[in-house]
């Protein structure tokens, strides 16, 4: 589109908002090669909490592991989680 962007729409809702974006190319919205790279460097990844039975002995062997690579023992099972799924 040369020049003309439309507007997009006021939401009511994240929700609406997320199946707008779905369901529109943002190309219409936003010119695109005027867009300038931008970091920021304290956004940190949503996270929820789990609850994760494990039995003793096991968790005894990942605190004693993650003591000994001087990481906290949830930060070591979520580096190895990573790992096995691929995500690192």
């Amino acid at each position: 589109m040369a020049g003309k962007h439309k507007q997009p729409p006021s939401f009511k809702t994240e929700t609406e908002e997320r199946e707008f974006w779905e369901s529109n190319d943002s190309s219409d919205f936003v010119d695109w090669k005027q867009a300038e790279r931008v970091r920021m460097p304290n956004l940190k990844p949503s996270t929820k909490a789990i609850s994760l039975c494990l039995p003793v002995s096991l968790l005894e062997q990942i605190k004693i592991t993650a003591n000994k690579q001087d990481v906290p023992y949830q930060s070591l099972i979520k580096i190895w989680l990573a790992e096995k799924v691929g995500v690192v």
